[in-house]
């Protein structure tokens, strides 16, 4: 990391939603690392003890928030949760979701929309008036399918779409109160999510021939560090090689829920 993101990250607080796996864990531990503070929100009991760990064993402040986005009530409870922990944001990270491949069905919609695009949504509007004490940020971490489809993934890309315009709205309406607002959309990412989604796509999972979560953490981090006579709004991340390939003599299958 350099110091360029270091020193104006330095004692932040932060909150990282699916902080427990993939890229959400390597963004809450690359923040740890600027003696701030990471709040943790990840339903997965295992998952969020274990990355809090990592968090204290480096000498971090860290400390969770077990919530299931997928649900009002989840998100509020999560809200209620983070507002007893800390009187202001510096960063807010949406990085949980759900991936889904289903045909234009109104139950795929529905589980789709509900974590992908209402939680943030939901989190960043009842989260405001912490954030607007520190003049934070906030990241979306989006994905490539924002900006294509294809058969069966319909409703996933609608709603990363969909997030893509929830944060443009946001920060039209909220740079006025010195909020910055990211969306960073990466392709395929070595995480346990996307090693599921090659086993059902019947593909090799090559991780190295991937982007690493790490990849994302540094930029976002990066982003995070501008002065504030800069703001990145929005940024694609690709992987350098080409990724897996279809698996010689396995039948390819459509992947189903994935939750990240």
């Amino acid at each position: 990391m350099t110091e360029l993101s270091k020193e104006p990250l330095a004692s932040a607080v932060a909150v990282v939603t699916g902080g427990g796996s993939g890229i959400g864990r390597a963004i809450a531990t690359a923040l740890s690392q600027t003696n701030g503070q990471v709040i943790v929100v990840e339903r997965d009991r295992s998952r969020r003890r274990s990355t809090i760990a990592d968090l204290e064993g480096s000498g971090a402040r860290g400390c969770w928030v077990s919530a299931d986005l997928a649900t009002t009530r989840g998100v509020l409870s999560a809200i209620r949760a983070i507002e007893r922990q800390c009187q202001a944001i510096d960063i807010l990270v949406h990085c949980a979701g759900v991936f889904e491949s289903e045909p234009m069905e109104a139950s795929a919609f529905d589980a789709l929309f509900a974590t992908n695009v209402r939680a943030p949504w939901l989190l960043t509007r009842r989260l405001l008036p912490l954030l607007e004490r520190r003049g934070g940020q906030v990241v979306f971490v989006n994905s490539s399918a924002a900006f294509s489809t294809s058969q069966g993934l319909g409703p996933y890309s609608a709603s990363k779409a969909a997030l893509r315009m929830v944060a443009d709205a946001f920060r039209a309406e909220v740079n006025a109160s010195g909020i910055r607002v990211l969306t960073i959309c990466p392709g395929r990412t070595a995480t346990p999510m996307q090693k599921r989604i090659h086993n059902m796509e019947g593909k090799v999972y090559l991780p190295k021939s991937l982007l690493q979560p790490e990849d994302i953490s540094s930029a976002v981090l990066a982003a995070l560090g501008l002065p504030r006579t800069a703001e990145v709004t929005d940024m694609s991340i690709r992987p350098f090689q080409k990724p897996g390939i279809p698996a010689e003599g396995r039948q390819t299958r459509r992947p189903k829920a994935i939750v990240r």
